[in-house]
């Protein structure tokens, strides 16, 4: 079955918590928890390490961690860093090609290895980073075992 996990934007970690229970991606639309979430099998640690890896050159070892806000039987949410964000609003088409193949390139490393699917991730991972500073969000994990 796999994990899945819903990305989100919340205005604070209080808000991000009050996720229902009963809550599944296959209950999930667009967006009940916060604008236009994303629904992927990449987690948020690797989506962290694409982005501060191939964009910002800072080496896996040194990535920050994640802000656990709640741990449910059922689920958690993680808060990740405004820096696996920001990075992605400022750059263009050639900087996206290329931090996509930096990170095929990775070594020891989870995730997607072929640069064009890193490519079309990284690219809706822009567009959520746009939605998320227009909102003035914080961006959020939900993540179902």
């Amino acid at each position: 079955m796999g994990v899945t996990y819903k990305y989100f934007g919340a205005p604070d970690g209080a808000t991000a918590a009050r996720v229902p229970i009963s809550m599944r991606p296959e209950e999930l639309g667009g967006d009940e928890l916060g604008m236009n979430g994303m629904f992927t099998k990449i987690k948020p640690e690797t989506m962290a390490a694409m982005v501060l890896t191939g964009i910002e050159g800072i080496p896996l070892h040194k990535v920050p961690p994640l802000e656990l806000v709640v741990l449910h039987p059922d689920y958690a949410v993680v808060r990740l860093p405004m820096t696996v964000v920001d990075p992605l609003r400022g750059i263009g088409e050639e900087a996206v090609g290329a931090a996509a193949f930096i990170w095929s390139t990775v070594p020891d490393r989870g995730g997607p290895r072929d640069a064009y699917n890193v490519y079309q991730l990284l690219h809706e991972w822009q567009d959520f980073s746009h939605r998320l500073h227009e909102a003035g969000h914080q961006p959020y994990c939900l993540v179902w075992p």
